[in-house]
């Protein structure tokens, strides 16, 4: 039976109102070859071996597909695209930029991204049957907004980049209330920080 955490929303806005969200609460991973043995066991037909050159093919295929710019949709399952970002080192551009600074060696594909088939998830509510596995609460920085900012400030006028697992470290903040925060600020230009990459390999620097 799956399990549901019920979790603190981080009050960004100061309001006093306490929020929460759902989540679903992970027990374990499945690798490949699990995964492998689930699908044998649920098909007596199909052997291992069978199972594992179709699985193996088809994500080589897809790796192939999108390296060459093609969103790829399986039925079912979902819909795969690529991502590009920066390579590490290189600045940001901006809209009229200098497309001598710019060019094909300064980005990379950096991710991909699945859209789950309203099919599938169908299917997997079907088969869900949900119990309660506790609370989650926020983890409080000891300090204010101002101290964090200065903080963040602080650091960067000693390195170069500031990552939201270093930011985490400096405030005592979650993960997802420091890398909610760090955006925030980006985006507030009186700050003095502003984001360099695209998620997952975003960083922040000085302004």
């Amino acid at each position: 039976m799956a399990k549901y955490i019920k979790q603190e929303v981080p009050d960004m806005k100061k309001t006093g109102e306490q929020k929460v969200f759902y989540r679903m609460k992970v027990e374990r991973n499945i690798d490949f070859q699990e995964f492998i043995q689930q699908v044998c066991s649920h098909h007596k037909g199909i052997s291992r071996g069978e199972a594992l050159r179709v699985l193996v093919s088809a994500s080589e295929t897809l790796a192939d597909l999108l390296g060459e710019g093609y969103s790829v949709t399986l039925d079912d399952w979902g819909t795969f695209k690529a991502t590009i970002g920066l390579e590490e080192g290189k600045e940001m551009d901006t809209l009229d930029g200098d497309e001598t600074k710019r060019n094909a060696r300064s980005l990379h594909l950096n991710g991909v991204k699945f859209q789950a088939d309203k099919k599938l998830v169908r299917n997997a509510r079907h088969r869900c049957k949900l119990e309660r596995a506790g609370v989650v609460r926020v983890n409080r920085s000891p300090y204010t907004k101002e101290e964090r900012l200065q903080k963040a400030l602080d650091y960067l006028e000693e390195n170069k980049v500031l990552k939201v697992s270093q930011y985490m470290e400096l405030t005592g903040l979650a993960h997802t209330t420091a890398a909610n925060e760090l955006r925030a600020f980006s985006r507030d230009a009186s700050s003095g920080i502003i984001s360099v990459g695209s998620r997952p390999a975003v960083v922040y620097v000085k302004r």
